[in-house]
């Protein structure tokens, strides 16, 4: 048995690509950053970021057209997927990308929630007006490009 699972929380690096296929198939990517903060020996706070390469698709996609933009706090779900492609130089590339299955946009935005709708922690929870369905737990078709100039370089 194996298990390939994703879970990150982080910010977006920029407003999502998003780019239609045939049969309005839609794929939106962006860079998230994930950060941790330690104390060094020295007392100094040192902040270590890693980026990750987040593909989401059809509703999922739409969603983040329209929620998701650069700075917005994130939570995503997915699957770690690494591909290779060879360049016009005929060297060998790979790309690592996060395939979401569901994501989650943690910003609050003012006026959205009602205060009924707030749990008993006191986080406020995303009305389900912004997010479609059982759709969003649908899983991502295997990433094809349809042809060298989907590819993200």
């Amino acid at each position: 048995m194996s298990i390939n699972k994703v879970i990150l929380v982080g910010n977006v690096g920029k407003d999502p690509v998003v780019r239609y296929f045939d049969r309005g198939v839609a794929k939106a990517t962006f860079p998230l950053a994930t950060s941790e903060s330690y104390t060094n020996q020295q007392g100094e706070t040192i902040t270590s970021t890693e980026w990750h390469n987040i593909v989401l698709w059809r509703s999922l996609a739409e969603v983040a057209e329209k929620t998701v933009k650069k700075g917005s706090q994130v939570y995503v779900v997915g699957k770690i997927k690494t591909r290779s492609y060879v360049d016009k130089d005929g060297n060998n590339k790979y790309i690592t990308e996060i395939l979401a299955d569901a994501f989650l946009l943690l910003d609050k935005k003012q006026g959205t929630v009602p205060p009924a709708s707030q749990t008993d922690t006191g986080r406020n929870q995303i009305p389900e007006k912004e997010f479609p369905g059982p759709d969003l737990n649908e899983p991502p078709a295997p990433y094809q490009p349809a042809n060298e100039d989907d590819l993200p370089f």
